[in-house]
């Protein structure tokens, strides 16, 4: 049976069951609400209540046939398992799974606390281990359904001072690779593997940041509804392997083909588009051990590359001094 198909709509049949993690921001919240406007059933997961009520308003406004708010820690595995017992007693079923759930941290790996640099790769990594160990038995029980993972461009590349970031992305990959060889014997169950790019999403104004440096997406910068579209209109067979946004290739052969000209460019390449010194913030754990919940949204809403650039070399008037008559 396919879950969606293609054209404006997917064509989500009203009985179908698709469990979204992270859906409180970003990429989690834009799939949530395009399955909702197809009609779905819609069960809402991250770690903070009150914006997943939210989320769950617009999911009713835009269309859902029903929505079910289930907070949950992902790198909690008994957590992410009375989320599923949850939804089995709900709905019977889980047709679908989106785990988006992320966080991040930006510093050289010697200076990242170990409760942050572990707390990246439990949510990141472990998380998406808990959600595979919880729903994959489901799924092969009922001999059908799709989980798809949320990596990242960065688990095929590297980037300096991303390492927890970086090592729990490649992780995710390696993870969605080995669920696909494990479950080739079951023809209706699909493992689906999505790497993108930058994305214009609160993850970067949420993340740790060791020295306060301000960061954002890197250009080209894409809308979380666009990767919604990509990862929605397919789950009913998901790619394997989904690169998302325009320069992702041109990265990875850059990083596989010609290394030592990486290694030589990417860090003030990473440095010029990726972080605003000009807009310093305190040294922040950001929302990596513990939820923060009032900068969840749809949209990161952030200053282009070039207006980062303008505001590093073309200097600001100084206000000018009172004087005497």
């Amino acid at each position: 049976m396919r879950l969606f198909a293609g054209g404006a709509r997917s064509g989500l049949p009203a009985s179908s069951v698709v469990l979204v993690t992270g859906a409180s921001s970003g990429i989690g919240r834009a799939v949530a609400i395009r399955v909702a406007h197809d009609g779905g059933h819609v069960v809402l997961v991250a770690r903070s209540a009150e914006p997943l009520e939210e989320v769950a308003r617009e999911c009713k406004e835009a269309g859902a046939a029903s929505t079910l708010v289930v907070p949950t820690d992902v790198g909690n595995d008994e957590a992410v398992a009375d989320c599923v017992a949850r939804t089995l007693e709900e709905h019977g079923r889980i047709d679908a799974v989106v785990n988006s759930a992320g966080v991040v941290a930006y510093g050289r790996t010697e200076e990242i606390p170990a409760e942050v640099f572990d707390g990246v790769v439990r949510s990141n990594l472990i998380g998406s281990v808990n959600v595979a160990r919880h729903v994959l038995p489901v799924m092969r029980s009922q001999r059908r359904g799709s989980l798809v993972l949320v990596g990242s461009v960065l688990g095929h590349i590297g980037a300096p001072t991303m390492t927890p970031y970086v090592v729990s992305k490649w992780g995710v990959r390696a993870l969605a690779r080995q669920l696909q060889l494990e479950n080739r014997d079951i023809d209706g169950v699909h493992i689906g593997h999505v790497a993108p790019g930058g994305i214009d999403t609160p993850i970067y104004a949420q993340a740790a940041s060791i020295d306060g440096t301000q960061s954002g997406p890197p250009p080209p910068a894409h809308s979380p509804e666009w990767v919604a579209h990509r990862i929605v209109s397919t789950l009913d067979e998901p790619s394997k392997r989904a690169q998302i946004g325009i320069g992702n290739n041109l990265l990875r052969f850059g990083f596989n083909a010609l290394p030592a000209v990486y290694d030589v460019v990417v860090g003030p390449a990473f440095r010029l588009v990726a972080l605003d010194p000009t807009r310093p913030k305190a040294p922040t754990d950001g929302n990596v051990l513990s939820p923060s919940p009032e900068g969840n949204r749809l949209h990161g809403d952030y200053d282009n590359v070039v207006q980062r650039l303008v505001r590093r070399w073309v200097p600001m008037p100084r206000p000018r001094q009172g004087g005497g008559a």
